[in-house]
């Protein structure tokens, strides 16, 4: 027993010994962790080269874009080819991708290990023998009958502008076939295919193998978004932000980028890290001084890097003897094989006396120890740096999303990982120390990059289908520029027609006098009150005005919600409230006594005979009290102020909140005529010749006309671009038929119609897996602010997603980009509808004037002009194109509602006076 404890000793002894030997003689090969941290922000740098336009062609990693742009969603279905060229096998696939509800798929696969002399011949060579090998395959599985969708791993760094098509940059590895770089190695597939009349097969998409197997891995695990292989070579992939990626068009959603990590020190950025072993073997390489980072990783040289460390150890008499055998001198003795096999747990030391004894070497024991420590030595710096690379990725992501901590799947594969002993524990555990706000996990790839570009195929013909499907459901909504001229034209005709006598009463752009006959002209002064009713909160103001060169207005006020129940309830319901509004600022701003002159904005449709007279048209805005339409909403305000019998107001003035939006901006601008309102409704005013207005007697100056345009189209006029999506809006509505033109432009009926689109495309299956969820089928879940939010240019996609989570919708990042698409679609369309009548605006006023070109200023309120990132800019490029002989100024309004009732207030007492005077 003691011999046998004092030969454990010594043999414990023995090993540490070599060992500690071995790490001195291989310091240089030992990374600490600051080393590593230090290669991890050097990678991180190096993508940001290769991503941006301006350093990319300074740039060793070079950052390809795959034009794969979305993971597999589970909807995929039916029977692919799939070619893998790139290792030492060359292997072709069918797929059956299965549409059950559980993700599945079926292999079969076929090996075809291609000679030396095609892997270095010429590229006519190469890709006859690929087709032969596909036809020899198809044969075999008696598939010659069918037309088959084929997607192509091709494992070599290829530029890609679409993604069927890729020009190989460089060859790597072993390969080195003349007269393929720099030309398209799809059309070189499709012209060998060709010769085979019995094969059918359409070419959907060429991918890199990293590509290959995170598709593969995303579609049995939707986490997965980086795919990684550490085989024959080393490369990396994962799922970049468009904006991020100088390279290709667009900003919305994300794009697959192939590193081509391999290159990675090509520049000399890791010159200090590499050893004199590692330049001995670049120089006795294929491709001296490239792929330097995949020299120190790849099973393709881990084998020769340990030899020459065996022989020059050998040569200096530190292993066998001094000894060097034939063997141990020829180049590629020592393959990865042979390394694996020394480092297993149990049966390393024995493998590695076998390997040594067959390269003639005669090794003693502490031989094998230190041959067997060269071999970890080795494969943990080739772990350790796959680790400090991928951290980098990792934390991109991570920083993408804006996110403290991340979960995500990384799938991985290649012969290095699967077969090495120890790699795998290696990497995840140098992984977790240098992306520590990391959570990963490996997902070994099942069927790897073959059945990746079967997926990436599928997923390619899915997408194409939707992109069909989606185009043809917003096509209705895309208003080319003859149909703007075309509505144009039409809203001019309807605003002659509510201007005249005879034809008023047909007209649905009602034209309504506002009484309003001046402008302010600086001399306005004193403390007025302002009453503000349009939407679901209420407000009222205190407005002081100072004339002279100080001029300025200065004002306060509060905000009064108004229940649903007083909106929808009874007239006299709604002015008590209003009323017990007014009483609370008085009281809390100490003016009960006070006998003030008052504006009131009601933003609704009234017929004024004079300007403190409205009769209520009709309710808009979600407002329906009972018994206030056809009565006058002046008179019925005072009534309620009588009831109270608390206080007295002076009740000037009835405007509309465009006309109050015109009258602020004129008071800054004298040249403003027109207010137009883009928020919850939709509206325009302007400053109308009286000769032109039938409806109102005299002929001299010029009043403002409330055109209340939001009925436009009421009688049919404008059917013929109403979508099926706004027929559903309507129909939902509390008016129906009414007010069309306004659900079609106005903040308060577009997330609606958004809505309706949505469910409409989750019906056919293009969004959220086909699922309509309980919070899509809620009515009124799409606010403007979501709208606003949504088409943000600052908004990316996580955050995005984020959103729709918030509004109870499961969303896909491709499932955001399309919901993204949809809202652009119907706030663009708003934008151009109310271009197109303001157009018509600015063209009647230019004729009125009888000028060739006008220049004029628009007042514009609303929360979709103002809030909106582009209704704005689009309806004003619209007025542009449809009223080019108009130069048209817009000025954002300071609160039109308040601030303008005010002034209409102050401008109709000095008309007043002037008049008694």
């Amino acid at each position: 027993m003691l011999a046998v404890h004092l030969l454990a000793f010594h043999f414990t002894k023995l090993k540490e010994d070599q060992i500690k030997k071995v790490d001195r003689y291989l310091s240089q090969l030992r990374l600490s962790d600051d080393v590593l941290l230090d290669v991890t922000a050097r990678f991180q740098a190096e993508m940001g080269k290769g991503l941006a336009r301006d350093t990319r062609p300074m740039a060793a990693v070079k950052m390809l874009p795959s034009l794969v742009r979305s993971l597999p969603d589970g909807s995929e279905k039916g029977d692919f080819l799939a070619l893998d060229l790139g290792g030492s096998q060359f292997h072709v696939h069918w797929v059956k991708v299965f549409d059950d509800g559980k993700q599945s798929s079926q292999l079969e696969s076929k090996s075809y290990p291609p000679p030396k002399e095609v892997m270095q011949g010429n590229g006519a060579e190469l890709f006859d023998y690929i087709a032969d090998c596909l036809s020899d395959f198809m044969e075999t599985k008696n598939l010659k009958h069918k037309k088959l969708p084929l997607g192509f791993t091709f494992s070599f760094p290829c530029k890609q502008t679409k993604l069927e098509e890729g020009v190989l940059l460089a060859w790597t590895k072993h390969f080195r076939v003349r007269g393929v770089q720099d030309t398209d190695v799809v059309s070189s597939l499709r012209r060998a295919l060709q010769k085979h009349q019995d094969i059918d097969v359409d070419v959907l998409a060429l991918v890199n193998d990293t590509v290959g197997t995170m598709m593969t891995c995303g579609y049995d695990d939707q986490r997965c978004e980086v795919g990684l292989i550490i085989g024959t070579g080393t490369n990396a992939c994962y799922m970049e932000e468009m904006r991020h990626i100088d390279l290709v068009e667009g900003d919305e959603g994300r794009m697959c980028i192939n590193t081509e990590w391999g290159a990675f020190g090509d520049d000399g950025a890791l010159d200090d890290l590499r050893t004199e072993f590692d330049r001995e073997l670049d120089l006795g390489s294929l491709n001296p001084g490239k792929q330097l980072f995949e020299k120190m990783i790849s099973s393709l040289y881990l084998g020769e890097l340990v030899r020459l460390i065996l022989l020059k150890m050998t040569k200096e008499g530190l292993l066998f003897n001094g000894k060097v055998s034939t063997a141990l001198l020829t180049k590629g003795k020592i393959e990865m094989k042979h390394v694996s096999a020394m480092e297993k747990y149990k049966e390393g030391l024995s493998n590695t006396k076998e390997i040594l004894t067959e390269l003639k070497l005669f090794p003693s024991e502490e031989d094998c120890v230190a041959a067997q420590h060269v071999c970890s030595v080795v494969s943990s710096r080739s772990a350790k740096l796959c680790a400090a690379a991928l951290a980098a990725i990792l934390t991109r992501l991570r920083e993408n999303k804006k996110l403290l901590r991340m979960r995500t799947t990384v799938g991985i594969d290649g012969g290095l990982y699967k077969t090495h002993p120890k790699l795998a524990g290696r990497l995840r555990r140098a992984v977790r120390r240098l992306a520590p706000a990391c959570e990963v996990r490996f997902l070994p790839s099942q069927g790897g990059s073959g059945r990746g570009a079967a997926v990436v195929a599928a997923a390619a013909r899915r997408l194409a289908a939707q992109r069909r499907r989606l185009d043809a459901a917003l096509a209705a909504l895309r208003l080319p520029p003859a149909i703007l001229r075309e509505l144009r034209d039409k809203m001019r005709a309807e605003l002659e027609h509510g201007l005249k006598r005879e034809t008023q009463a047909q007209a649905t752009v009602k034209m309504l006098p506002t009484y309003v006959c001046g402008m302010p002209d600086g001399t306005e002064k004193g403390k007025f009150l302002a009453l503000d009713l349009g939407g679901t909160n209420f407000r009222v103001l205190l407005v002081k005005i100072k004339s002279g060169r100080r001029r300025s207005v200065q004002m306060y006020n509060k905000i009064f919600a108004i229940p649903l129940e007083i909106m929808q309830g009874t007239g006299e319901e709604l002015f008590d409230h209003i009323v017990q509004c007014t009483a609370d600022f008085l009281e809390y701003m100490g003016i009960k006594g006070a006998r003030l002159p008052l504006g009131f904005t009601f933003s609704f449709p009234c017929r004024q005979t004079s300007i403190d007279k409205g009769t209520l048209v009709g309710w808009t805005k979600g407002f329906k009290a009972t018994d206030c339409e056809g009565e006058d909403v002046v008179d019925m305000l005072r009534e309620a102020i009588r009831r109270r019998n608390e206080f007295d107001l002076d009740i000037v003035a009835v405007v509309n909140d465009t006309v109050g939006t015109m009258m602020t901006c004129g008071y800054e601008d004298p040249n403003c005529e027109i207010g137009l309102i883009a928020g919850t409704g939709t509206n325009v005013c302007y400053m109308e010749d009286m000769k032109n207005i039938e409806i109102v007697e005299g002929n001299e100056g010029k009043m403002c006309i409330n055109t209340e345009w939001g009925a436009f189209g009421d009688n049919g006029c404008i059917d013929y671009i109403r979508t099926k999506y706004d027929r559903e809006v309507d129909e939902g509505s509390l008016n129906p038929g009414k007010q069309r033109y306004e659900k079609m432009t106005s903040g308060m009926y577009l997330g609606e119609i958004v809505r309706q689109i949505l469910i409409d495309l989750t019906k056919q299956g293009l969004l959220f897996r086909g699922h309509i969820s309980e919070s899509l089928r809620k009515k009124g879940i799409f606010e403007t602010k979501f709208l606003s939010q949504i088409e943000s240019d600052r908004l990316a996609l996580p955050q995005l997603r984020r959103i729709l989570q918030q509004l109870g919708l499961d969303s896909t990042c491709e499932d955001s980009i399309v919901v993204k698409e949809v809202c652009a679609a119907v706030s663009t369309r708003a934008a151009q509808l109310c271009g197109a009548g303001l157009a018509a605006v600015v063209e009647k006023k230019r004729e009125n004037r009888g000028v060739e070109r006008l220049q004029i200023t628009v007042g514009a309120d609303g929360t979709l002009y103002k809030l909106h990132p582009h209704f704005s800019r689009i309806l004003q490029e619209t007025v542009k194109e449809l009223a080019p002989q108009c130069d048209v100024t817009f000025m954002l309004s300071e609160d039109g509602s308040g601030k303008g009732a005010a002034l209409i207030t102050a401008v109709a007492k000095r008309l007043h006076n002037v008049g008694q005077k």
